[in-house]
């Protein structure tokens, strides 16, 4: 099913729930109502506005549809903003008093011959308006530039909520309906064809008025000089049901829309309730975003270890493919589910990923996304399975920024989530690149992304010997190249265990000297993972040194069995470079051992468990 199609479908189930906009409307952000006499007389004013915490922000009401603007003058019917509808900017507007007599045009001729009150009342107003009246009570400087409404004195309704108005806005409907008809490449049916798409409100970086899914507007993007929406005919309907699901979804606070981006991306999800009724298309929906975009928040209390613990629970079954009822006795197989990732592009809008697939399938993914991460001891900060956006800022991002994740890398990263596929090699490679940059390798985070593409790379490695005994040999061999949970003393890996000899290095160090201002976790980390022959000869040859004096100091009596132990797992010959899979295995070992290793209080013997 198209995305197109699919948007279609959900504003039925809109409708069903009472939610969805009827044809000719739009959701739009209003901030002011201005109160109206019968003789037409700005009375008073409503400041719909609500408060966000920090300041006022409109509040978004159903109105007649927006017109698409470009450069054309078109104004909107029965609300506008103040400088079509009041003829009043706060800028210089060059073209203010044209847009202000379209607005009261449109409305006169709409209006000439109108006996209801509050139509009557609006078109007294328009006649006898000038702009000038505006630096009077009731109007304030606030209003200047915002989208305004009318309003009837004495009446609950706004004007354009009345029934003649509503009339008025259906008659207009059908006169569109005389537009030239085709196939529509949505539902199938010959109809009327839409010209310009609805604008798409809500993604996060693109233009607050709206941007396109669906335009044309150079020559390079036309079929056999076909004109706008003729080049992918979609009929009125259509165009309307899948804007008016669209927009819904991607509204603050939505249900339906992943709350932080990931990248640049604002992701939109929902279920179809065919066959399965709203019941599980629901629980779908609010499990894919507990365990998609679980909550940040530190575990202060009881209550928030619970739900940590339950999303981590209900991950690990969607890993081991249990049967949905026995997670949640809502779930139904076989609910049909959808995932879209838009982003901002100029004027229109990006698809950067679309995922169509049943439900469980889905959730098992996410499962494996959670399992393959899994790194013991848990990295810290790490309560929870992490959100794909959280994940990237901690190891992909300068200063750990969210504006500074990589676009591209985080839809790529979504989609392999998503899809069960092999992470990009550019996670992995913008992960190490981090921790050469100065990441703190021992938080943990960079290790559990960089064991996560490597395992999964390896287990998607199609055999290459064209032998069945032959792959099933190779296979095995690479089951064995994977990287461990948890710290594997005895694993044959070359950079895993220089990246563990590295970490005791650093702790004999400080095992010697206590803090020092240039560590050689610091000064030689990056060299080390990429360039070993070159850097662990000279910090061997001053272990002795840093060994003889921690022993003075009654410490680190542990040294020198350890890098014995770990000496016997490496060659004669220690490598002179290292490729970026291999510097990756350097920085899991390194974050095991270094987990691992003896309490700063208590270095001077090792315990049990983390020694010989």
């Amino acid at each position: 099913m198209t995305i197109l199609q699919a948007l279609d479908r959900y504003y039925g189930r809109m409708a069903a729930r009472g939610e969805a906009e009827v044809s000719g409307y739009s959701r739009e952000k209003i901030s002011f109502a201005i109160v109206l006499s019968l003789n037409g007389d700005p009375i008073d004013k409503i400041d719909l506005r609500q408060n966000s915490g920090k300041r006022l922000v409109p509040t978004l009401r159903e109105v007649p549809a927006a017109m698409r603007r470009t450069v054309a003058i078109a104004p909107n019917l029965f609300w506008d903003k103040t400088a079509y509808a009041l003829g009043r900017t706060a800028g210089e507007g060059t073209r203010t008093q044209k847009e202000h007599e379209a607005f009261r045009t449109l409305h006169l001729d709409l209006l000439a011959r109108n006996d209801d009150p509050g139509l009557a009342a609006l078109r007294a107003f328009l006649e006898q308006w000038k702009p000038e009246r505006f630096d009077s009570s009731p109007f304030i400087p606030d209003m200047l530039d915002t989208n305004i409404v009318f309003r009837l004195d004495g009446d609950n309704n706004f004007i354009h909520e009345r029934q003649a108005a509503k009339h008025i806005v259906e008659m207009r409907n059908e006169a569109g309906a005389d537009a030239e008809k085709a196939m529509c490449l949505v539902t199938g049916t010959v109809a009327p064809v839409r010209r310009l798409h609805p604008s798409i409100k809500g993604v996060a970086g693109a233009q607050s008025s709206g941007a396109s899914l669906v335009s044309f507007n150079l020559e390079a993007f036309k079929s056999y000089d076909k004109d706008q929406g003729d080049n992918a005919p979609t009929s009125e309907g259509a165009a309307f049901r899948y804007g008016a699901a669209l927009n819904r979804m991607l509204d603050r606070g939505s249900r339906n829309r992943i709350q932080r981006t990931v990248g640049d991306t604002t992701v939109a999800f929902w279920a179809d309730t065919s066959g399965v009724g709203e019941a599980a298309a629901d629980a779908a929906e609010g499990i894919f975003a507990s365990i998609f975009d679980p909550p940040t928040t530190k575990l202060e209390s009881d209550d928030d270890a619970q739900a940590a613990a339950k999303v981590r629970d209900r991950l690990e079954d969607f890993a081991k493919g249990r049967p949905l009822k026995d997670i949640d006795r809502r779930l139904e197989k076989g609910t049909r589910f959808y995932v879209l990732g838009l982003a901002p592009n100029a004027a229109r809008l990006s698809v950067r990923f679309w995922l169509e697939d049943d439900f469980e399938y889905i959730a098992h993914r996410l499962g494996l996304h959670a399992q393959d991460l899994a790194i013991e001891p848990k990295p810290r900060g790490w309560g929870r399975p992490p959100s794909i956006q959280r994940l990237l800022v901690k190891t992909t991002a300068l200063q750990e920024k969210f504006e500074n994740i990589p676009p591209q890398l985080a839809g790529e990263v979504t989609r392999s989530v998503l899809s069960g596929l092999p992470y990009p090699r550019t996670l992995l490679s913008a992960a190490i690149t981090r921790l050469r940059a100065g990441d703190d390798p021992g938080s943990g985070w960079h290790a559990a992304v960089i064991k996560a593409c490597i395992n999964r790379a390896l287990r998607f490695r199609l055999p290459t010997t064209g032998d069945a005994e032959g792959d099933s040999e190779l296979n095995k061999c690479r089951q064995g190249e994977g990287l461990p949970v948890a710290l594997e003393r005895d694993k044959k890996d070359t950079a895993y265990q220089l990246g563990r000899l590295f970490a005791v290095l650093e702790s004999a160090q400080y095992a010697a000297l206590g803090r020092v201002n240039a560590p050689i976790g610091d000064r030689y980390y990056a060299s080390a993972s990429a360039t070993p022959a070159r850097v662990f000869g000279p910090l061997l040859r001053g272990l002795k040194y840093h060994v003889s004096d921690a022993k003075k100091r009654g410490r680190g009596g542990w040294i020198e069995p350890k890098v014995g132990q770990i000496m016997l797992m490496l060659p004669p010959d220690l490598p002179k470079t290292l490729r970026l899979e291999d510097q990756g295995r350097f920085a899991v070992g390194y974050y095991h051992e270094r987990a691992t290793r003896p309490p700063k209080e208590d270095i001077e013997t090792e315990g049990e468990d983390n020694g010989e």
